[in-house]
């Protein structure tokens, strides 16, 4: 599987998260879901499924997770669009 660029993780304020413990997590948790993401792609096209349909699935699957630390953090946790 092909590896993407480094993810330079933020918190909120658009800080860089320095802790390396957190960092080690993050990455390992990005890396399990992005192989369980390219397993559901494989046996989806060999189902005969529409690649595009699986992608915006899989898309769509991200876009619905739900944070249930929600009432917990305030609306500032979440760090607005920027470039990186």
């Amino acid at each position: 599987m092909m590896s993407s660029r480094p993810v330079l993780w933020q918190d909120s304020s658009g800080k860089l998260i320095a802790c390396t413990e957190k960092i080690k997590v993050l990455n390992e948790n990005l890396d399990e879901l992005r192989q369980v993401a390219q397993d559901a792609l494989e046996d989806g096209i060999l189902m005969g499924c529409c690649e595009r349909q699986l992608r915006d699935a899989l898309a769509e699957a991200v876009g619905h997770l739900v944070n249930p630390y929600s009432a917990s953090f305030p609306d500032s946790n979440v760090i607005s669009k920027s470039p990186c």
